[in-house]
């Protein structure tokens, strides 16, 4: 079965959990209730996963951004996350371009 570029947005879209920058560890966390974070993550810096893997570009295109997946799958909690076979399969291919996409808040 061959995955396309929209198996890979909407698998990004299904991601789970929240990012939020630790800035006194000067590195990414995820915790999976907005509640979890501690004092030295901003609120401004928590991000759904969903939205976190997503770049804005101009207008309303925005990149599906390998590094920030990657952050993701440094977590080594690929299931709690729900990172799928087509983000897997985006990952494997780098030297394929970032999939850029029209994206709308729903």
């Amino acid at each position: 079965m061959s995955i396309t570029s929209a198996d890979i947005c909407a698998a990004a879209d299904q991601l789970n959990g929240f990012v939020g920058f630790n800035a006194k560890a000067g590195h990414y966390i995820v915790r999976f209730s907005e509640d979890s974070f501690g004092m030295d993550v901003p609120d401004a810096s928590i991000t759904p996963a969903c939205e976190f893997v997503w770049c804005a570009l101009e207008g309303d295109l925005m990149t599906l951004k390998r590094e920030r997946i990657q952050i993701l799958l440094d977590q080594h909690i690929n299931d709690r996350l729900q990172i799928s076979a087509p983000l897997l399969a985006y990952m494997r291919h780098p030297e394929q371009a970032e999939i850029v996409a029209q994206r709308f808040l729903q």
